[in-house]
């Protein structure tokens, strides 16, 4: 039997908006093939940058790891270590997940393939050149920005050519509002842009050796501006990106709370541009400047909780199925590591935290948590939930996913707890005194020979961590195998109209005016990123007395600037600082503390930031020539249980004078003030300075020729921290 539909009791209410009519649906195709090449490129650089990192780990608990070659020494593999697991590992991890998440959030295949495959090969050759130049001593020695001017100018263009490819990506998209991983997407392109051209202003010298637009402090305040936010703008905003997409679709869950997020986005790359001079505590720097570094580190923590909130928060109802997803066990501890490094970091730019930890092992540790725990678990989460999107099959084996995920976890805990252990070691031993007033521990090796267990322990840290990548590397190959890669998606979504047509585009949240427009949202980011930079170094350019000069400050002679180049060719500022605090536990180990005037020559500054070995600002004139000459040949001979390596082929190579000339016109250019001329003469004048240290070493019957390298080292080193003279009754107030 037939039944009538009851009528309607009331008729219905007329719509809050006017009815649009139906529009033409597009269909286009995603492209998954992009999102595969810089997936695979993740697994592979990863792999490379945590191998060379193991052997750099094992390379302080065992020297003769250092293999006795110029390329496999510590000095040199470090930077390719960092720069390898920052702009190769993660790097690639960002491009593959913003890659598939703008394409899905726009509703559009991305704007060029030709672009996206331009920026795929041209970001692999830059990290190729980075694996050959490093190794060989091509280096600024400026940490995380290391490579020579014609990489950084390669980086630029690739930078622009992504840029590009997103931002057309957006002009064409089909979705009116940007979702808030976009906005960390234009945040960090915009960014990293200004940061990376700030920072490597150079003059060419030679095809791969340039001289910092900056000197000393100014150079300093840049770097520390550069190098704090690469690790905010590289390995922080576009993560958040990524968080804020792929952990609600693994949780099946929206966002926790959008207004957090809005607040989240601005108050976080407004205030971290601020941070960088927390990295130059008790340094030479400006007080007003570490001061405001301060400041808005402890700032940082509210926007920082606030986002790991939001992506604890996100899990709501969902905790269930943390037990059996692996991505989502993967999420939870990136998104928690992230929290602890956030909470650490501003933690460790309090002043009497950071009297402490400067310089030792606790700052690796908490890197490490950041990059480990933050970056890794977070890319490799990513990793394993698109995979078997893109190859339309199951993961192969969950079974080994969390195997990965437990080896992974323990090797952070194997990697990090060591490191604090360490640090905690260093930090308090030297600055320990005894009953009468002297220091407990005056000979630095003492602190280093403490610490060697724990570098074990680090090292085995790293096997376990690379060990479940490994596992990671063969679950994914085996689910490609599986599978058959989707490399063009199919997709329909209805095209954009022009906003004012568009009853749905009006209203709403006041930031919504802002997410429909991604040029206003790029500007008012912009704008956001550059006031902080600006307040900070304009005034230590413009007004003379945040650098006030010192008159018996001299250029270094020409022998002496080769020997600085040779310095940082060979990397000896990863392992020596050369900035003696303001502290009586460091002006009684090492002599005077350091005044910004000793730096105005320094192209570029070498204030390190590690010591594995002790402050180097002082040691000019303290040890005889010969004591350098035996130290370089074998540490341990000067000594006893060192960790540095051995330089033989500084006593093998010639110096490349052919330069020369180039650096001296280059360096007074920038304001080094060497006399009109002093170029055509550099050459003789390094040799008759080169003559005379080979004069006082044949006295204690050490034979060398006065071309090597070993001889401009040498007189780099007794330069040191000489241009001041201090009488005792000065030292001993300025130690008090």
């Amino acid at each position: 039997m037939q039944v009538e539909p009851l009528p309607p009791l009331a008729a219905p209410h007329p719509p809050l908006v006017p009815a649009t009519p139906a529009r033409a649906v597009d269909t286009f195709f995603y492209d998954n093939k992009i999102v595969r090449d810089f997936g695979i490129a993740t697994v592979i650089w990863g792999i490379i940058g945590m191998l060379v990192g193991v052997l750099a780990a094992f390379q302080l608990a065992r020297p003769e790891l250092n293999m006795g070659t110029a390329y496999t020494t510590f000095g040199r593999i470090r930077p390719l270590h960092t720069n390898a697991v920052i702009f190769a590992f993660v790097g690639n991890g960002i491009f593959t997940g913003v890659y598939y998440s703008l394409q899905r959030l726009c509703k559009a295949r991305m704007f060029s393939d030709k672009l996206s495959k331009i920026h795929f090969w041209g970001w692999q050759l830059i990290i190729l050149s980075a694996v050959a130049t490093l190794p060989m001593g091509f280096t600024t020695s400026k940490e995380y920005a290391e490579l020579e001017w014609p990489i950084d100018i390669a980086i630029t263009l690739v930078w622009v050519v992504f840029g590009w490819n997103m931002f057309g990506t957006i002009a064409k998209r089909r979705e009116r509002h940007l979702y808030v991983g976009i906005w960390f997407y234009i945040a960090t392109f915009l960014t990293v842009a200004v940061l990376h051209i700030v920072n490597s202003m150079a003059v060419p010298v030679s095809f791969m050796k340039s001289y910092s637009l900056y000197a000393g402090v100014q150079d300093a305040l840049v770097q520390w501006w550069y190098g704090h936010n690469a690790v905010a703008f590289f390995l922080t905003t576009p993560y958040l990106g990524l968080m804020y997409y792929f952990l609600p679709k693994a949780a099946e869950r929206p966002v926790y709370s959008y207004r957090l997020s809005i607040i989240h986005f601005w108050s976080l790359i407004f205030i971290y541009i601020w941070a960088g001079p927390h990295h130059l505590l008790y340094t030479a720097l400006p007080d007003w400047a570490q001061s405001l570094g301060v400041a808005f580190s402890i700032m940082l923590i509210a926007p920082s909780w606030g986002g790991m909130i939001n992506g604890l928060l996100t899990l709501r109802g969902a905790w269930d199925k943390v037990r059996e997803e692996p991505v989502l066990k993967f999420f939870v501890v990136a998104v928690t590591a992230y929290g602890m490094a956030t909470f650490e970091g501003p933690m460790l730019s309090l002043k009497n935290v950071n009297a402490i930890a400067h310089f030792t092992d606790w700052i690796v540790a908490h890197v490490h948590v950041g990059a480990l725990g933050w970056n890794g678990f977070l890319t490799f989460g990513m990793l394993y939930w698109l995979w078997p999107r893109l190859y339309r099959t199951p993961l192969h084996s969950k079974k080994l996913a969390n195997t990965h995920f437990w080896l992974g976890t323990l090797g952070i805990l194997f990697y990090a707890l060591p490191m604090y252990w360490a640090g905690f070691t260093q930090g308090l031993m030297w600055k320990q005194f005894n009953a009468e007033g002297m220091l407990q521990y005056p000979n630095f090796l003492e602190t280093v020979i403490q610490l060697v267990p724990m570098y074990y322990l680090r090292g085995i840290g790293g096997v376990l961590y690379l060990s479940g990548v490994f596992v990671m590397m063969f679950n994914l190959y085996r689910t490609a195998k599986a599978g058959s890669l989707l490399a063009d998606e199919k997709a329909q979504a209805a095209p954009l109209v022009p906003e004012a047509q568009d009853p749905h585009a009006q209203g709403g949240h006041w930031h919504r005016w802002v997410e429909r427009r991604p040029f206003q949202l790029a500007v008012g980011a912009t704008v956001a990123i550059l006031i902080g930079g600006a307040i900070e170094m304009i005034p230590t350019f413009l007004v003379k007395s945040n650098v006030p000069t010192i008159a018996s400050v001299k250029p270094y002679t020409s022998l002496e600037l080769q020997g600085r180049d040779i310095y940082i060719k060979e990397g000896c500022s990863n392992c020596h600082t050369q900035m003696v605090r303001p502290f009586r536990s460091e002006t009684e180990r090492y002599g005077e503390y350091s005044k910004a005037g000793e730096f105005v020559y320094d192209r570029p500054f070498l204030w390190g930031s590690k010591r594995t070995g002790p402050d180097l600002h002082r040691v000019g004139q303290k040890y005889p020539h010969s004591w350098h000459y035996n130290h370089m040949l074998d540490p341990t001979s000067m000594s006893p249980g060192s960790i540095m390596p051995a330089y033989p082929w500084l006593f093998d190579n010639d110096i490349d004078y052919s330069t020369l000339p180039r650096k001296i016109t280059v360096l007074r250019d920038l304001g080094t003030p060497y006399p009109a001329g002093f170029e055509q003469q550099a050459v003789a004048d390094a040799r008759r300075q080169a003559q005379g240290i080979v004069a006082e070493l044949k006295k204690e019957e050490i034979e060398i020729k006065t071309d090597k390298e070993i001889v401009a080292l040498i007189a780099y080193l007794q330069r040191l921290g000489t241009d001041i003279k201090v009488k005792p009754e000065q030292a001993a107030v300025a130690a008090q």
